[in-house]
């Protein structure tokens, strides 16, 4: 399981989202508040930025544990953006792809995180992806659960969805596809947020217009934050948030 947050709103210190604040996703790294499973995320972390007039994000990925990392505390307190993903990681399963696994992926103007597990990895899955074109299986980012689902999301964008509806449908095939799977995805843009809610925990905090966070947990007290229910589609830009019901097709 891992923690991940993504960010709208006026140019900031990256620091003043993942590291200043008391709850922030660095310290959830070792002491989450509202994991549901797992505990310190130690296996790998990254954050994804956006730089004014260029829509293709940058990327700084590792395999250990964030804390452990002078080169991020410098990173985080002078660079500035207006839109970021960043994730913490604790591996489901041991691996030997080290950073190339650690979240957020990305493509194109995309980044992406997966906060949960595929139940039955990998062998429930391959029904879905022997669906997915040879080259794509073939350019995956690592062998794992997050980098498939990142995968099947890109084919149906590549076939015509939205990236709402690619993420929505993904997750609802997975989740067929591998019962009692966790799925919580995580899709920005750099002015827009996708999120889902699937076993485990999501939050958003919201003020029109300005700025909107949306994290597995709250970074600090402050009451405005609101907790997305399960099984929940999240769309959200800085000036709206949009709950959508999941809903599982019926036989």
């Amino acid at each position: 399981m891992c923690r991940h947050i993504a960010y709208l709103g006026p140019s900031v210190a990256l620091g003043e989202v993942l590291t200043s604040p008391v709850h922030g996703l660095v310290r959830q790294s070792w002491e989450p508040r509202r994991q549901r499973s797992g505990t310190v995320n130690a296996d790998g972390f990254g954050v994804g930025w956006y730089a004014e007039g260029d829509r293709v994000p940058g990327r700084y990925r590792r395999s250990g544990p964030v804390w452990g990392d002078e080169t991020f505390a410098d990173l985080t307190r002078v660079v500035r953006s207006t839109a970021l993903l960043a994730a913490v990681r604790d591996a489901t399963f041991a691996g030997a792809d080290g950073e190339a696994a650690a979240a957020p992926f990305a493509e194109g103007c995309l980044l992406f995180s997966h906060n949960g597990a595929v139940r039955g990895w990998p062998g429930s899955l391959a029904p879905l992806a022997g669906g997915l074109p040879p080259e794509r299986l073939l350019a995956l980012a690592a062998r794992s659960d997050s980098a498939l689902i990142w995968a099947l999301v890109l084919h149906r964008t590549e076939q015509g969805d939205e990236i709402a509806q690619a993420v929505a449908d993904t997750v609802l095939d997975v989740g067929a596809a591998a019962p009692g799977s966790r799925l919580n995805l995580l899709v920005t843009d750099g002015s827009t947020i996708v999120a889902t809610t699937w076993g485990d925990s999501l939050w958003y905090l919201h003020e029109p217009g300005r700025r909107t966070v949306v994290a597995s947990e709250p970074y600090d007290d402050d009451p405005h934050w609101c907790e997305v229910p399960d099984r929940t589609l999240l769309a959200a830009t800085r000036t709206d948030v949009l709950l959508t019901p999941l809903k599982e097709p019926t036989a």
